[in-house]
């Protein structure tokens, strides 16, 4: 790696010989650029670094947000040359691209953006951090152990227009082609997936239209349009994404369901779940991305306020029950129960689990793929767990009335069971499942803990500003007048998206005490339900909320779109 910035820092006097040899150091063992390495190792400032540099190379310091660096670099489009050498094209005219760098000494990131574009080559001088986060903005973070694509140059959308549809007659053996790491549709997909794992997506949407066609991720709860490649591709893509996750290529008008494992690196690797739909104007295919490896698993950092920790923790404590996790598809119900599973994860516990999908791997548990096509269902899988001497199950989703059925018998039976249901509050969860047919008995003797939840953004720490609430508003949601509200900024800023950093979750915690269990044997309604609990010090979805909005955890533009405030 190219180490000359930190001898002339040296020779400058600007750092030791012990700072020089331990910038050295990291950069060799890691791969880390220099300003990375002098920023991580605490040597020097970012905004420090960047004037020093102006004033011993003479380049002009500048701001990236003076540029539309964006339209840059799509229209240039070197992603890889970028990622690989850590610099920035800012803009370009006739004859020559001006390029960012935090890096003066990269002569030779200037020889191959100039051999690539067959332009002159000006550097400019960013400062480090808001170069590095521009980068991060456009395509991500870089991936442990990731080596450089194997497949050759970005394909870009004006390489796919290039290329025709698959006719309607074309077989399996006609389009061969599009299953091997060299043809252009591949290598984009490939492109598509890596970008969407390096920006945390949790989906990846294909989605076709008559006249043009959309591939959209998921971030943070937010999709955003990734590119749009020619509408004419519909075929040759979903075809593609079909073939690696094992599909029938030549069944298009039903459903399919799949996996793909894609392989980052020698260390990382990726799930993903396939999903594809017949629609008007082709197939639509929806990827949910499954990295065990990014979920943490600590129930400090959830956003569990104390008595819902404490509530929480003392009902995974119990030798038997049923603790239920309860909200819609992406509101980290699963994260919160391999959480508990991982506080009773010990050697004197037996653990199974019976999942659709696997989504995070946990040694030292007995974990079940769900096969519905060969008739392993949860009930079969939750029967089968039953002569299996189990201590903990986790059955992933009661859909019906055998797998609920079975699960509360199990509770009843000496053995802690831990599962989730789709539905807005804890309190609708019971009526849910006696509306299934389960019996209020039976749910009064073995249902613990009921948790609603949801995830929310989470605001920048550093860049949100105050927000001035309209009193009315204040008033009506019981928003404290010392308490100062925050919102997101506009733009963000480097460390952030959009003024956002990571999701928090929030959350409604229903102890299942003996009031509750009274009252749904006299047939209570929901609402009645909620009110005991409420009663009872249960901080529902709406209040949880609020009390995030006044820690300025979250923004009360957030709130509105996944809490219902009114």
């Amino acid at each position: 790696m190219n180490t000359n910035l930190a001898s002339i820092l040296q020779q400058a006097d600007l750092i030791s010989q012990t700072q020089h040899q331990q910038v050295v150091d990291l950069v060799n063992a890691e791969g880390t650029p220099v300003p990375s390495a002098l920023l991580q190792l605490g040597i020097i400032g970012s905004n420090e670094l960047a004037r020093q540099l102006e004033s011993l190379f003479g380049l002009p310091l500048v701001d990236v947000h003076h540029y539309d660096y964006t339209e840059c670099c799509k229209a240039l489009n070197l992603r890889d040359l970028v990622l690989r050498h850590k610099v920035l094209p800012l803009y370009v005219n006739d004859n020559t691209l001006f390029v960012g760098l935090s890096d003066p000494t990269r002569i030779d990131a200037l020889d191959e953006f100039r051999f690539t574009t067959g332009k002159n080559t000006e550097p400019l001088l960013l400062e480090h951090k808001q170069m590095d986060a521009a980068i991060r903005r456009l395509y991500g973070s870089d991936i442990a152990g990731m080596q450089n694509n194997k497949a050759g140059r970005q394909v870009s959308d004006d390489d796919l227009s290039e290329l025709v549809d698959l006719a309607d007659g074309e077989t399996v053996d006609e389009v061969a082609d599009i299953s091997t790491d060299t043809a252009p549709v591949s290598r984009y997909i490939n492109q598509t997936l890596l970008d969407a794992v390096r920006k945390k997506a949790s989906d990846i949407h294909f989605e076709p239209y008559e006249e043009t066609y959309r591939i959209r991720f998921r971030c943070d709860g937010i999709l955003h349009q990734h590119a749009t490649p020619p509408a004419n591709l519909s075929r040759r893509l979903s075809t593609r994404l079909k073939v690696m996750s094992k599909l029938n290529i030549a069944e298009r008008r039903q459903p399919q369901d799949g996996r793909i494992k894609l392989r980052l690196s020698d260390t990382v690797t990726i799930d993903l779940r396939v999903s594809t739909l017949p629609t008007l104007w082709g197939e639509k295919i929806v990827l949910r991305i499954l990295d065990g490896t990014s979920a943490t698993l600590d129930i400090d950092i959830l956003g569990y306020n104390a008595s819902q920790k404490q509530a929480y923790l003392d009902a995974l404590k119990k030798p038997q029950g049923m603790i239920l996790m309860t909200g819609p598809t992406g509101s980290g119900k699963t994260v919160s129960l391999y959480t508990g599973l991982k506080i009773l994860n010990t050697e004197e516990r037996n653990i199974s689990t019976a999942e659709d999908p696997v989504e995070i791997n946990l040694p030292g548990i007995n974990q079940v793929q769900i096969k519905s096509a060969i008739g392993l269902g949860f009930a079969d899988a939750l029967r089968s767990f039953l002569r299996q001497d189990p201590d903990v199950v986790m059955v992933g989703e009661i859909r019906d009335l055998e797998t609920g059925g079975i699960a509360v018998k199990a509770a009843q039976t000496g053995h802690l069971v831990l599962s989730t249901l789709h539905t807005n509050s804890a309190a609708e969860t019971i009526t849910r499942l006696t509306n299934m047919g389960i019996e209020n008995f039976n749910l009064a003797s073995s249902l613990t803990l009921i948790i609603a939840q949801r995830l929310g953004r989470r605001l920048c720490h550093h860049c949100k500003q105050p927000d001035d609430i309209d009193p009315f508003i204040r008033e009506q949601l019981s928003i404290p007048l010392s308490a100062t509200v925050f919102k997101a900024a506009e733009h963000g800023c480097d460390e952030c998206n959009k003024g956002y950093l990571g999701r928090v979750g929030i959350y409604e915690v229903m102890p299942f005490s003996r009031e509750l269990a009274e009252a749904l044997m006299r047939g209570a309604s929901t609402i009645e339900l909620e009110r005991i609990a409420v009663e009872q010090g249960m901080q529902t979805l709406k209040h949880s909320g609020i009390e995030k909005l006044c820690e300025g955890t979250t923004s009360l533009q957030e709130l509105q779109r996944v809490i219902n405030l009114s």
